[in-house]
């Protein structure tokens, strides 16, 4: 990454005043999250994945989860108030929230949705998700990617 590359992630936090520290990595879509934990030097429990849901209602909700575990469908339902909640197809991402598939994050997406974190994101001093592109993340506080993604605290998982 080059010193002045800034993702839109990175200039909703710039514009919000919040201190993060940006860490790229040779892109590659066959890695997986853990993997990408791996690359940073971090347990993966720290490092959370971005998943867009679609409610029974037609609305949208996001989820922010540690890259190891699987979004509860039932919890992630229960948490929002719909009877079910489902994944969004891959090629609905990138239109929904400006987001690619593998660089999806909680911060700055074209619309704010309701979003949900679980709840171990508070056990960590920090926490990483997507800055916004495909080989870029983020670390930053917890409680600062709550406040600037709006973010409910659930158990999620």
């Amino acid at each position: 990454m080059k010193a002045n590359e800034k993702t839109n992630v990175m200039r909703v936090l710039d514009g919000k005043k919040i201190s993060y520290e940006s860490h790229s990595y040779e892109p590659d879509a066959t890695l997986t999250g853990e993997d990408i934990a791996g690359i940073l030097g971090e347990e993966p429990d720290k490092v959370f994945k971005t998943l867009v849901t679609q409610g029974k209602s037609g609305a949208y909700y996001v989820f922010v989860v540690p890259v190891k575990a699987e979004l509860d469908l039932k919890k992630a339902a229960k948490a929002c108030g719909e009877k079910a909640v489902a994944m969004i197809k891959q090629k609905e991402l990138l239109p929904l929230t400006g987001y690619v598939h593998g660089g999806c994050s909680p911060v700055g997406m074209k619309k704010q949705f309701k979003t949900f974190i679980h709840k171990t994101a508070t056990d960590h001093d920090r926490v990483f998700v997507s800055a916004g592109k495909v080989g870029f993340q983020i670390e930053l506080a917890p409680t600062d990617l709550i406040d600037v993604a709006g973010c409910i605290v659930e158990d999620i998982i």
